[in-house]
């Protein structure tokens, strides 16, 4: 059995998150300006940042393809759906992206800083853990919202 990595503190405890990464949430919050962000995790200034976002006019399968298929992420993403009522609405989610294919490493380093980060973007409706991409399609988004 190893230990090897145990006593690194940035495998055991969460990421600060720059301050661009709250800044660009709450483009996509309140301005509307992003349909989603995507973050990663920047081991050599041990903080959250942003890597990705997309314009108002991209596709859930735009999104969906800006997650890497073997390596962690966060995810925000702003979903715009009509109600039963015919009301537009809009639900903001949060996407813990952890692929089964990704290191062990990254998926402890993602797990550990979830929590920390999360409480940082106010206004999230819901929380999605995903390790395929079965587990995020636009179906689950949907059912969520309604």
């Amino acid at each position: 059995m190893s230990f090897r990595g145990l006593g690194k503190p940035n495998a055991t405890s969460g990421m600060g998150v720059a301050d661009q990464s709250k800044t660009t949430f709450h483009e996509l919050q309140r301005k509307k300006i992003h349909r989603y962000v995507v973050f990663k995790i920047d081991e050599s200034k041990k903080e959250v940042v942003v890597e990705k976002t997309g314009s108002p006019t991209e596709s859930y399968d735009d999104f969906l393809a800006s997650l890497p298929d073997n390596d962690c992420r966060y995810a925000v993403y702003d979903f715009d759906f009509v109600t039963s009522e015919n009301c537009q609405k809009s639900k903001i989610f949060f996407v813990a992206w952890s692929p089964s294919t990704s290191r062990i490493r990254a998926k402890m380093l993602y797990a550990t800083s979830k929590d920390r980060f999360r409480r940082e973007l106010q206004g999230i409706h819901y929380e999605i853990q995903a390790t395929d991409p079965t587990e995020v399609d636009l179906d689950v988004l949907r059912e969520r919202a309604n």
